[in-house]
């Protein structure tokens, strides 16, 4: 990023803004923000994004972001030839965009959508990459798709065709099965969780039910908006007949790794969040610290369903071998009670977000903190009577022991499993909703994040979620969850939660619709 004629780029597009701010209250005009990204198109104009590299190979893995760039940071999070931390840069742009199928539960219909579907998403292929400099797409399927369009494959044991057999239904989760005794999907139901809090006058924690959600991420908002239109417009050649979109979640992530003023400090500022000039400078995310931290991310495919052994059976034939689960859930930030009220001093943040005794210099914000065993944890909470956010789930998420994968990759034991993919955003709490008042839609700005997390099994995140709150397999903490001692739970509102499929690419479009007659 940089701040050179920033001024200037920014005054010229002041003429603009009279205009994007008459299509950020879009929650009930599909139209207008299918076609603005209301104040996030101001970010082109703003900031130069990294140089990437180009090229990309042709993996079945949707979820992997190709040509992320992986840097060397210091402790302040600033890019540096002397620094010891890698961190991962990010797409500048993320947008989410859920739907409900418009199209009839019959295999002929749901066949010829998708060669509509994987037509459409083949041809914007053609022109742009699946990396930042162009636009990733990844295509997630909720239970509600299997449920309702795919039901025939759930009342058999198995399911043939051409005399090959494939599964059932869903991928299994081998690991949560053996634990319950009894046959539990990789793909669960959204649930929420001890420290899930709505806002006052929200309401309960929605449970989305979408048939489907696509994320979108590039460096470019204009590119992104021609995917958006080609997927969910209306016209001769787009593929939008085949949605009726709930959601349109848009959003940006970017630190001030070439230390200038990062996305978060800059954005929060312009739009008047309270608290916003607490942020600091350099910042990844409105709470401060570095969030895509390289060794805080699962390497290369280990979030793929057969990847490690024992977790699910999809190794070595699954129908849906290299593809994964994904969260996706909305949270407000409360940034005056996290830098104000609640965690006042550097010290409190530091102990919330990562664990009690710590004593970084003042202004560190990236440092990888030793790793904390359950019992660490519980032991920490009898001598500080508090727990962080980070040690909390560090035992949870990673490997126990050393493993080696079903593709001969040997990972140490430590090492992270879940991939986040998670985004800043100033939606209140969605860019656009189908249901204003059931989302409860404002276009008062607020910090919030899209929350995105990739893990081979729901059983996996729902885990690693509970250990945030203090609860582990064999104990619970004795500590309330949304206590400010309890990490970070305290200045999150979480308002929507749904889990999805990501199939690999090979089945993206209507996954299993092809076996049906």
């Amino acid at each position: 990023m940089t701040d050179d004629n920033e001024n200037a780029r920014a005054e010229r597009s002041r003429g603009n803004l009279s205009r994007r701010r008459l299509l950020q209250g879009t929650a009930g005009t599909f139209g207008a923000a299918l076609a603005s990204a209301g104040i996030y198109e101001m970010i082109d104009s703003i900031v130069t994004p990294p140089d990437r590299a180009t090229a990309a190979d042709n993996i079945q893995e949707q979820y992997i972001l190709q040509n992320e760039q992986v840097i060397n940071i210091d402790g302040s999070g600033v890019k540096s030839s002397k620094g010891t931390i890698a961190a991962r840069v990010p797409a500048l742009h993320d947008h989410v965009i859920t739907a409900k199928l418009n199209v009839p539960a019959k295999a002929k219909a749901l066949q010829e959508a998708a060669h509509h579907l994987e037509s459409a998403l083949l041809d914007l292929e053609r022109h742009f990459p699946p990396t930042p400099s162009g636009v990733a797409i990844t295509v997630a399927w909720g239970l509600p798709y299997f449920h309702h369009y795919i039901p025939v494959l759930g009342k058999t044991s198995d399911f043939f065709k051409a005399g090959t057999r494939y599964p059932a239904y869903l991928p299994v989760d081998l690991q949560t099965s053996k634990t319950e005794h009894r046959t539990v999907y990789a793909l669960q139901e959204a649930r929420t969780f001890p420290s899930d809090q709505p806002p006052p006058g929200f309401g309960p924690v929605r449970l989305e039910q979408n048939d489907v959600a696509v994320l979108l991420r590039s460096d470019s908002i204009d590119r992104i908006k021609d995917f958006q239109k080609a997927l969910f417009g209306l016209g001769s050649n787009q593929a939008g007949s085949l949605f009726k979109v709930t959601s349109i979640r848009q959003g940006f992530s970017g630190g001030g790794f070439y230390g200038q003023q990062g996305l978060p400090s800059k954005l929060a500022l312009r739009a008047n969040i309270p608290g916003a000039h607490h942020i600091p400078r350099q910042a990844q995310g409105f709470l401060g610290f570095a969030t895509t931290l390289d060794s805080n991310m699962g390497p290369g495919n280990i979030v793929s369903l057969e990847t490690l052994p024992g977790l699910t059976d999809q190794w070595p034939k699954g129908y849906f071998k290299q593809g994964t689960t994904m969260h996706l859930s909305h949270l407000f930030q409360d940034l005056v009670a996290w830098y104000e009220q609640k965690y006042p001093t550097y010290a409190d943040r530091v102990q919330a977000m990562l664990q009690p005794g710590l004593s970084p210099a003042p202004g560190t914000y990236a440092f990888q903190p030793p790793g904390q065993t359950e019992a660490e944890v519980e032991q920490g909470v009898k001598r500080y009577h508090a727990y962080g956010h980070t040690g909390s789930m560090s035992q949870v998420d990673s490997t126990t022991s050393p493993t080696t994968s079903n593709y001969g990759k040997k990972y140490p034991a430590g090492t992270t499993i879940p991939v986040r993919g998670d985004f800043d955003t100033l939606d209140n709490p969605f860019h656009y909703t189908s249901d204003p008042t059931g989302d409860h839609y404002s276009n008062t700005k607020a910090a919030g994040v899209h929350f995105i997390a990739f893990q081979p099994t729901i059983g996996i995140f729902n885990r690693v979620r509970l250990a945030m709150d203090g609860h582990y397999p064999d104990r619970t903490l004795p500590m309330e969850p949304r206590s400010p001692h309890a990490g970070i739970n305290s200045v999150l509102y979480t308002t929507h939660r749904q889990n999805y499929l990501v199939p690999p690419r090979r089945h993206r479009s209507f996954p299993l619709a092809e076996f049906l007659v």
